[in-house]
C-alpha cells in the first residue's frame, strides 16, 4: 500500500480527528444497545443519540428535533430533495424544481431521476464564470408551482461559495422550500440555518474529521417532507433504520470542535492556500483558477492547466508522493470533463485538465512547498506524454 507524503485531498475526505475517536469507542463494547430496545442498555444508547442531537442542533441554531441523522452528505441530500419534492406534489401539485448546474450528484442525479420517473419539469440556474448563483436569477425563475431548490453553500469542486442567506429569503417570502448542500462548507462556514433562512441542510461527517457512514439532515419545523427511506419509527419517522450510535456520537463531537475551533483552523488554511494559488498561476505557464477567487472555502485551491490529462498529471502526483484529486472524489478517474467545470463555460482542451488541492488542519508550510516545487515539473511532463 501507498505511503503518501503529503495528503492534499481534505475535501474527499479527511482523517478522523483523536479526540472524535476517543468520543466513539465506548460506544462499540460499552454502551452498545439499540436506541430503540427498552431495557437499560438502549435507554443508555438513546441518550447518546438525544445528546448527539443537541449538540448539532446547537451548532445549526436550531431544535434538536429538526435534526435528522443519516448515514452520509449523499442521503441527507436524497431525503430533502426527494422527501421535499414529493411532499410538494402531493400538498400542493408542485413539480417544478429549481437547482444549480454545479450541485454534487447526489442532488442533480436526483433531481434528474425526479424528472425522468416522476413527471417532475427540472430547470438549471445560470451560473457566472466562478460558478456561483446570483439571487436575481434565482428571483426570476421562482414559480408558484416550484416544489423545491437546492443550491449548494460552498462546491466541492471548485470552492465557490453561494449567498445561501439572499437566495433562501427569496425562496421563504414565496413559501417555497429551500435545500442546501452544506457538506463541503460545514468544515468551515457559519451553518446557522436561521441566519441562512435554509428549510433542509446536510452535512457529512468525514468532511469535518468525523467518520465516514455518517450525516445529518435539519429539516425546519413545519416543511413538508416524505420519509424516502422507511421501516421503523426512528428519526421522527423520516429516517428508518438501527441508529448508527458510535457514528452520531462522534459526528457531534466533531461538528462541535469544528464550530469551536473555525477561526484558528481558517488562520491556519487561508495563508496556505492563497500562497499555494499565488505560485501555481505564477509558476506554471496556461493555468487557471476555477472558482471564485475570493470567496472561496478557505481551505481550496483548484486549477485547470491547458494541454494536460487531469488523470495523467494525478498519477504522477501520486508517484511523487501528493495525494490530490481532479475535482469531486466521486468522479475522479473519469476520463470526460466534468459537469461544473463545462457549466463555468471551459473548453475541453482546459476542463480535461483540472486538479483540485485541498488542505487540511495537518498541512505544514513545508508541505505545500514540497508540492510547490514539483507541480511544474509534473504539469510540464503531463503536456509532453
Amino acid at each position: 500500500m501507498k505511503t503518501y507524503k503529503t495528503y492534499l485531498d481534505y475535501a474527499a475526505t479527511t482523517p478522523v480527528d483523536p479526540r472524535v475517536l476517543e468520543t466513539m469507542m465506548p460506544y462499540f463494547r460499552e454502551t452498545f444497545g439499540n436506541p430503540s430496545s427498552v431495557h437499560t442498555y438502549g435507554q443508555q444508547a438513546e441518550a447518546t443519540v438525544e445528546e448527539a442531537r443537541e449538540t448539532v442542533a446547537r451548532g445549526l441554531n436550531c431544535r434538536p428535533e429538526e435534526v435528522v441523522f443519516t448515514s452520509c452528505g449523499s442521503e441527507s441530500d436524497n431525503l430533502a430533495l426527494r422527501g421535499a419534492a414529493l411532499a410538494a406534489r402531493r400538498e400542493r401539485d408542485a413539480r417544478h424544481i429549481l437547482i444549480s448546474p454545479v450541485e454534487h450528484h447526489a442532488v442533480s442525479h436526483t433531481a434528474q431521476q425526479l424528472a425522468a420517473l416522476h413527471k417532475f419539469e427540472l430547470e438549471y440556474l445560470p451560473v457566472d464564470d466562478a460558478g456561483k448563483v446570483h439571487p436575481r436569477e434565482v428571483a426570476k425563475r421562482l414559480r408558484d408551482d416550484t416544489a423545491v431548490v437546492s443550491v449548494m453553500y460552498a462546491n466541492n469542486e471548485i470552492g465557490t461559495i453561494n449567498p445561501i442567506a439572499e437566495i433562501g429569503a427569496l425562496c421563504r417570502e414565496r413559501g417555497i422550500p429551500f435545500h442546501t448542500d452544506a457538506v463541503q462548507a460545514a468544515a468551515h462556514l457559519p451553518v446557522d440555518v436561521t441566519a441562512l433562512n435554509v428549510d433542509l441542510l446536510a452535512l457529512g461527517a468525514h468532511k469535518f474529521y468525523g467518520p465516514k457512514g455518517v450525516g445529518a439532515l435539519y429539516v425546519r419545523a413545519g416543511t413538508p417532507i416524505l420519509p424516502v427511506q422507511t421501516g421503523g419509527g426512528q428519526e421522527h419517522n423520516l429516517r428508518a433504520g438501527t441508529s448508527n450510535v458510535p457514528y452520531i456520537a462522534g459526528m457531534a463531537e466533531a461538528f462541535r470542535l469544528a464550530q469551536i475551533e473555525r477561526e484558528v483552523r481558517i488562520s491556519h488554511l487561508k495563508p496556505l492556500r492563497d500562497r499555494l494559488i499565488g505560485r501555481v498561476l505564477e509558476d506554471i505557464p496556461s493555468a487557471r483558477l476555477t472558482g471564485h477567487p475570493v470567496t472561496r472555502l478557505p481551505n481550496h485551491a483548484s486549477f485547470v492547466f491547458e494541454g494536460v490529462d487531469g488523470n495523467a498529471l494525478l498519477m504522477l502526483l501520486d508517484v511523487a508522493g501528493f495525494a490530490c484529486s481532479s475535482g469531486s472524489a466521486c468522479k475522479s478517474g473519469d476520463p470526460k470533463p466534468s459537469d461544473v467545470l463545462l457549466a463555468l463555460g471551459l473548453p475541453p482542451r482546459w476542463a480535461l485538465g483540472s486538479l483540485r488541492v485541498t488542505l487540511g488542519m495537518d498541512t505544514t508550510l513545508e508541505a505545500v512547498d514540497a508540492f510547490l516545487s514539483a507541480l511544474p515539473g509534473l504539469v510540464e511532463k503531463a503536456r509532453k506524454a
